[in-house]
């Protein structure tokens, strides 16, 4: 699979699908609490995604179970929901969402505070997010991929964090993943150049820890070797004539 470009006809669609999943995800964050399940997320996810007219792009792709990755304290990606995890006060819980709107994938995600949290858990979140604000400042015409890359992974690593090597972004449109693979740490190649009419799903995966990941057996959740915690912050993004414009975050 190359590299799409956008038509006007496709951005537009694109945009809706992710002003649509901004929806989804403003509501569930406004649902964490300590004492649900990560399948009650799951369960509400995917009623919010259906009631807009649209389907969960997670659902049953290659094999995954649920609508909504749920992944909790040093589980990376991926994590399935299920009725046995309450979340506690202290944790963090990541939310990575997708849906389908006329075709068209949007993905996003964020990880969030459930009740008070420790200083470290708060910065941890707060680098990742921004990490990803870093890199988009050069998803612009003319720069590289690996620009987008090398400035997401050296602005996490100056807080001694480790950046997840196994898992990178990716492009998105009529799937939900296409070319190119998008590190957030830089590359030996400066990567494909941008420019306008391509969409980027960027998504710093950030350790307090070392960078190392592994497979539970359930061969879908991610968590850190070392048992530290981990965030994920994740945006739609359409490489313009000028600034990108995020399409999932639009307030």
């Amino acid at each position: 699979m190359s590299v799409t470009i956008k038509t006007a006809r496709e951005i537009e669609l694109m945009r809706e699908a992710g002003r649509l999943l901004e929806i989804v995800h403003n509501q569930l964050g406004e649902f964490i609490k300590p004492g649900i399940t990560t399948q009650d997320i799951d369960r509400l996810g995917e009623k919010l995604i259906r009631n807009l007219g649209c389907t969960p792009n997670f659902l049953n792709y290659n094999g995954y179970p649920a609508s909504i990755c749920v992944s909790v304290n040093d589980e990376v990606v991926h994590g399935i929901p299920n009725s046995r995890k309450v979340l506690q006060e202290g944790d963090i819980v990541s939310l990575d969402a997708g849906l389908i709107y006329k075709g068209y994938h949007s993905d996003a995600a964020r990880t969030y505070a459930v009740g008070a949290v420790s200083k470290e858990a708060q910065q941890l979140m707060d680098v990742t997010k921004q990490s990803f604000f870093e890199g988009i400042k050069y998803a612009r015409p003319g720069y590289h991929l690996n620009d987008i890359s090398t400035a997401i992974g050296a602005y996490a690593e100056k807080f001694g964090y480790g950046v997840v090597r196994d898992l990178v972004g990716h492009g998105i449109g009529t799937h939900l993943h296409e070319d190119p693979q998008i590190p957030n740490f830089r590359q030996k190649r400066r990567g494909i150049r941008l420019v306008p009419g391509m969409t980027l799903a960027i998504e710093p995966m950030i350790n307090i820890g070392r960078a190392d990941v592994e497979w539970m057996d359930d061969d879908w959740t991610v968590v850190t070797q070392d048992g530290s915690l981990s965030a994920h912050y994740e945006n739609t993004v359409l490489i313009t004539e000028g600034e990108p414009e995020i399409l999932t975050l639009t307030r």
